[in-house]
């Protein structure tokens, strides 16, 4: 056979071979795959009551230690895990105390088993993914966390929410951190009903709900030991997900109401060219974290941005970013901590932003330098898309930016940024613009001198034409005419 022919023949038979050589009986097989598929996923889709997520791995993989556990674990995400096992005893001790036989509480644990056993399914559908622990390890671990939890806001309840006598001064403020992260939460009507159950018959103070003893814990992350922490905004007709919803839904804006958001067309510019652009910073105290407004002072003259303090640590970066994971993953809450994370990120583009911030008073922080502050603020923000459509501060930074658009913040920053940058530049600036000045008074001074030298002598002038001419003698020859040689002398 020729080489043509063998050519030939090869491509026909190539060309007769179906894709892949792929059965047609196969088609049947990967159909039925993807409608399994497909159908799985419509039902993973229908459930809406997914409230607890893993943490996205692009956010993880920017701070872990502010996502993963390191010391308990709550929930089934870390259950189990090896280095979290040193505090499953004190969470049995925490167990025991609750239910004592010999306590008040004694006759409740049944009553708490069967309300498990019942909410099983409601439970296991509140976490996203697959849970692969048996029935028996879930409700145990549900049973155990949420009494840990109970029992923990009542030790701290008995002694003013300070400290619990069991726990050494280092482990509550770690507790407190890994409690509020998103993969440590358990369902909140599992806690509520925790606490309802082991209610406390004989004490002699007022009992408070649980959401104001978790509030009154979980809030100091949020504010200095100092300061009182205000009341909770319970809403009866809001359902409260796990403890972190809670707590960002304290902190949420309550200035413009929940339903006042809109397009931000672009970031908010730096403190740096604000303050060059005259705009003033103020902190306002009496407000929550996230109201924040933008307006006039003295008039229309000067534009003044109020912020409440805002104080940051090692463990307020969890806080933040837990809350932001939240809000990514959850699709029916406001992405209102991303949108306050985001202008945060805007205001702070260096240490010296972070410095004015803090002699302002809005800024208050224990990580030893502002260089900190600030990269901790820009890391937050880091592989996080902000939604510029649901901004509830659209409105406070496109009127900031417009005002650091009109020709009088532009000539006021443009003086600020060039000549008044430092005290140095500052004391050089003011050093050339008396020189200038003085300068200036000495040509002056010395024109009206020239100039009234000038006035006198044309004045003398005048006057000395005015008291000669009108009196101005006949010459010496006509005063001793001969007449003689007058030729009409003779006619006469």
């Amino acid at each position: 056979m020729s080489c043509k022919k063998l050519i030939s023949f090869t491509f026909q038979k190539l060309s007769k071979r179906r894709f892949h050589d792929t059965p047609q009986t196969s088609s049947i097989y990967w159909r039925d795959l993807v409608e399994k598929e497909l159908k799985s996923g419509n039902i993973e889709e229908k459930n809406e009551s997914v409230c607890i997520y893993r943490v996205p791995p692009n956010m993880l993989n920017v701070e872990p230690k502010a996502y993963i556990p390191n010391n308990i674990s709550i929930g089934p995400y870390h259950y189990g895990s090896k280095h979290l096992q040193e505090m499953e005893s004190l969470k049995d001790k925490f167990f025991h105390r609750l239910f004592d036989p010999k306590g008040a509480n004694g006759t409740k644990l049944e009553e708490a088993c069967k309300f498990l056993e019942e909410e099983e399914i409601n439970a296991r559908s509140c976490y996203k993914g697959e849970i692969k622990l048996s029935r028996d390890e879930f409700l145990k671990m549900m049973l155990v966390d949420g009494s840990f939890i109970i029992q923990l806001l009542r030790d701290l309840s008995d002694n003013n929410f300070q400290h619990v006598p069991s726990l050494s001064r280092w482990m509550l403020p770690t507790i407190r951190r890994e409690l509020i992260m998103l993969e440590n939460q358990l369902p909140m009507f599992v806690l509520t009903k925790l606490f309802e159950l082991t209610y406390k018959m004989n004490s002699p103070q007022p009992q408070m709900s649980f959401c104001n003893h978790a509030f009154k814990f979980f809030y100091q992350l949020l504010q200095s030991q100092s300061q009182k922490a205000p009341e909770c905004q319970k809403d009866n007709k809001f359902k409260y997900e796990h403890v972190l919803d809670f707590l960002r839904y304290n902190i949420r804006p309550k200035l413009i109401g929940e339903e006042r958001r809109g397009c931000q067309s672009e970031m908010i510019h730096s403190i740096t060219e604000l303050k060059e652009g005259g705009v003033k910073i103020k902190a306002c105290e009496d407000r929550e974290l996230l109201d924040i407004s933008f307006g006039k002072k003295w008039g229309i003259m000067i534009k003044e941005l109020s912020m409440p303090p805002v104080y940051i640590g090692d463990h307020r970066g969890t806080v933040f970013r837990n809350i932001v994971a939240f809000e990514k993953c959850h699709k029916r809450c406001n992405p209102d901590m991303t949108t306050y994370m985001f202008f945060l990120n805007g205001l702070i583009n260096s240490a010296d932003d972070v410095s004015v911030l803090h002699y302002k008073g809005i800024f208050h922080h224990s990580l030893g330098s502002d260089e900190h502050v600030a990269e901790l603020i820009n890391n937050i923000a880091k592989e996080i898309v902000p939604d510029m459509n649901e901004s509830y501060l659209y409105k406070v930074v496109n009127e900031a930016n417009e005002y650091l658009t009109c020709w009088r913040s532009r000539f006021r920053a443009s003086i600020v940024h060039n000549y008044l940058t430092s005290w140095a530049v500052g004391l050089s600036t003011l050093g050339a613009l008396l020189v200038l000045y003085f300068t200036f008074i000495q040509a002056v001074c010395g024109f009206a001198d020239a100039y009234a030298k000038l006035e006198k002598a044309k004045f003398s002038s005048w006057v000395r034409g005015l008291l000669i001419i009108p009196f101005e003698y006949p010459s010496h020859s006509t005063l001793f005419h001969d007449d003689s040689k007058d030729p009409d002398h003779g006619s006469a």
